[in-house]
């Protein structure tokens, strides 16, 4: 069961009344010297941690988005910078890496990631053949551009690389994920 924004909203406001309670008994415990007094302390800090936590998903909640037609991908490389490469099936169509680079997109989008500079994220998609038993190369057969600021963006700009793709083909009994 998924909870809405709304619901961990209602959860966060009735945290924060037993924080309110919490409180309260904690500073009836120091004012009448009992002895678990600092028991209290730790139940109403880590009570506050889970109410703000419990904000912060009414807030943004951890969501991931699922296009049709897309295929499973790996997150190979993200340091949360304007760079990021998935790695896909070497089966993948181009409408299938079409789908996979959109949701990727969408998922990768963080408001926190930082620009140096640029304004665009940048998402590579490959795939590892192997060209012999010892050798193996990464192929890049697609990248999708999206703005770092919005998360709708509505200029994102998908290109797929038909000759990679193409060339998959001619490695299709030694190509790997």
């Amino acid at each position: 069961m998924l909870l809405t924004p709304v619901e961990f909203g209602q959860i966060a406001q009735g945290m924060g009344v037993v924080v309110l309670v919490a409180a309260l008994i904690t500073g009836i415990a120091f004012v009448r010297q009992w002895g678990w007094r600092f028991r209290l302390v730790g139940i109403t800090s880590f009570s506050v941690v889970l109410t703000v936590g419990l904000f912060a998903l009414s807030i943004a909640p951890i969501t991931r988005t699922s296009v049709s037609g897309s295929v499973r991908y790996s997150l190979v490389y993200d340091r949360y910078g304007t760079q990021a490469v998935i790695s896909v099936p070497p089966t993948v169509t181009a409408p299938q890496l079409e789908a996979t680079l959109k949701q990727a997109a969408d998922n990768l989008f963080s408001s926190g990631r930082s620009g140096h500079g640029e304004n665009q994220l940048t998402i590579r998609a490959r795939t590892v053949v192997h060209l012999s038993d010892s050798l193996s190369q990464p192929v890049y057969i697609g990248q999708v551009k999206r703005s770092l600021h919005q998360r709708k963006d509505p200029n994102m700009e998908v290109q797929i690389y038909p000759e990679q793709l193409a060339e998959l083909a001619r490695f299709a009994p030694n190509v790997s994920e």
